[in-house]
């Protein structure tokens, strides 16, 4: 086994280890989650508390091993280390320092970094992947989308303090709280808890959903084709390389074919 083929076994990637070490590690996270939950039941017994606490303790040595292991392995560590999954895995060991230090036990935010080692779950989920090649591929069109979503949303916010601020001065006292409702109208939510009662108002209000209905749908669009390319672009590559596969067993089969005696 080469250092390189640790990660890959560690992410069950690795084509011919089993996936073992990456089902355990994942089922880890997976009741790791589940005891972020239990810890919050009110009146949990003593011994609970106990067996919790030393669970974490063990989840947390855990991950830090494999995050040395991973630096350790990495064909360029630095790079590994300010990626975002190294940014995920380090933030997954920091509580740690909770139990090195009881000083910084008090430090309530080390406890919610624990939260952050759900995303390892999706670190070798191969549709997550998917999803990723498709993003990146079509990210100049989202950049695009979500610079005019913003405007959109500014320029209602602007709108409806000009048709509304007058009626209502304490629900659109402001361009900042009108924005609010904006973000809230623009994604069709409607919370209820400020909206127009003038008829301009109103009118805007419906135009502006209207937008806020075309702006969102359009980049669902471009996410849902890039996936089906990516889908596409899978299949094919898998199916060229059964092909070749195949031919090569064709052409080399006469060559393993022993010789027959006369």
């Amino acid at each position: 086994m080469t250092r390189t083929e640790i990660p890959q076994i560690l992410d069950g990637t690795h084509p011919t280890a089993p996936r073992t070490v990456a089902l355990a590690h994942q089922a880890l996270i997976f009741a790791s989650g589940l005891a972020i939950s239990v810890e919050t039941i009110p009146g949990l017994p003593v011994w609970a508390d106990r067996v919790l606490l030393q669970f974490e303790l063990v989840v947390l040595l855990v991950f830090t091993a494999e995050y040395v292991t991973r630096v350790v392995c990495a064909e360029r560590p630095l790079r590994y280390i300010f990626s975002f999954w190294g940014m995920v895995d380090l933030l997954s060991c920091l509580p740690l320092l909770a139990f090195v230090s009881p000083e910084l036990a008090a430090v309530r935010v080390l406890r919610l970094l624990r939260l952050v080692r759900l995303l390892k779950l999706l670190h070798t989920n191969a549709a997550l992947k998917r999803l990723e090649l498709a993003l990146h591929s079509i990210r100049g069109e989202l950049a695009v989308f979500a610079v005019l979503a913003c405007v959109v949303i500014y320029i209602a916010g602007v709108g409806i303090y000009i048709f509304e601020h007058d009626a209502q001065p304490e629900a659109f006292s402001s361009i900042p709280i009108s924005l609010w409702w904006a973000i809230v109208s623009f994604t069709t939510v409607g919370y209820g808890d400020i909206y127009p009662i003038t008829a301009a108002g109103r009118v805007f209000t419906a135009a502006l959903l209207f937008v806020g209905l075309g702006v969102i749908a359009v980049p669902t669009a471009l996410i849902s084709s890039a996936l089906i390319r990516s889908d596409l672009s899978a299949t094919r590559d898998k199916t060229l390389h059964d092909d070749i596969e195949r031919e090569v067993r064709k052409e080399l089969g006469p060559v393993k074919r022993k010789p027959t005696r006369r």
